[in-house]
């Protein structure tokens, strides 16, 4: 090593020959105060002094507040023998999943199969706006069917939490789902006068970049890999979207309500002697206010879940 001390720039080496064989790769850490390597060796085991030569170096002093003696040695082996037969004891004691790896082939597959439909959207709508220039209003009718597909798909979410597959909540799942698939199917794909509206655009929009970090996200915890620019992304970028895809929803029912109190589509006419139909835009006017709350439930459970990944983490107190 180089180093600059009172005697200015200097060359430091020194060669110590172990009396067993050690890990040929030590760890080295550098601070502003010191250089500390460590080196491991290559069995646990009791040695009787550090070097191969009796007598200790000149260049080398012990710290003894990591100094142990054999007793402490043996004392410090055998408790780490115990932990690790605990631990084998516990996990012999968990019931081993046949369907283990099953499960996890199909979580994996269900996510990239999302993720790659969702991302198919995002580019495709990306490219025809941006690079070929094309209009809002003919979104619906060139990006439906994959829609279609994908929010179809996501009923499989609320299936999956049901039977306990992921331990996802139910209910911020539910929300969502069918809070998209009641805009989309209901009030979307039943009004031909709403599918040309640009608010169309901003829907699909949203929902495609929120999926294209969260699906990736899951596929890799699915694996036990966890990448943290993405897991950033995952619990962040939500806080923009969510307000504003819920906007754009609330938006697209404001529109609708004129169009289903004009055409009595999906009206409820209750019969004599009654005589009074109750018009579908009524449950559209009640579905906004829980479109907001829905918003609202899906937004707190992001931010623990937020808190819960990206906090401070808590250090365990020795």
């Amino acid at each position: 090593a180089q180093g600059h001390g009172a005697k200015g720039d200097n060359i430091y080496e020194f060669q110590i020959e172990f009396l067993e064989p050690v890990e040929p790769k030590p760890v080295c850490r550098v601070t502003q105060r010191q250089l500390n390597i460590t080196v491991q060796k290559k069995e646990s085991n009791w040695w009787e002094r550090l070097t191969k030569q009796e007598k200790r170096p000149l260049f080398l002093a012990p710290d003894f507040d990591r100094w142990l003696d054999e007793s402490d040695a043996e004392m410090e082996l055998k408790e780490k023998e115990e932990e690790k037969i605990n631990k084998m004891k516990i996990e012999s004691r968990v019931p081993k999943d046949p369907f283990k790896h099953l499960k996890r082939g199909y979580l994996v597959m269900y996510n990239l199969v999302q993720f790659l439909g969702f991302s198919w959207i995002f580019v495709n709508m990306t490219v025809r706006l941006f690079i070929l220039g094309k209009s809002f209003y003919d979104t619906f009718h060139t990006i439906s069917d994959m829609m279609y597909f994908c929010q179809t798909l996501a009923l499989m979410e609320i299936v999956n939490s049901l039977i306990g597959l992921v331990r996802s909540p139910l209910i911020p799942a539910v929300v969502q789902i069918f809070g998209r698939n009641f805009v989309l199917f209901v009030v979307l794909g039943s009004l031909e006068e709403m599918q040309s509206k640009p608010v169309v655009f901003f829907i699909f929009y949203f929902w495609s970049i929120i999926e294209l970090f969260r699906y990736p996200y899951y596929m890799l915890s699915c694996v036990g890999i966890e990448w943290k620019p993405l897991t950033w992304l995952r619990y962040t970028t939500w806080i923009p979207l969510y307000p504003l895809g819920g906007l754009a929803e609330a938006v697209c029912i404001i529109q609708s309500i004129p169009i289903f109190s004009e055409t009595g589509k999906f009206s409820l006419g209750l019969p004599n002697p009654l005589n009074v139909t109750i018009q579908f835009s009524f449950f559209l006017q009640l579905y906004l206010i829980a479109l907001f709350l829905g918003v609202f439930v899906n937004f707190r459970h992001l931010y623990k879940q937020r808190k819960q990944h990206l906090g401070p983490k808590k250090r365990k107190m020795k």
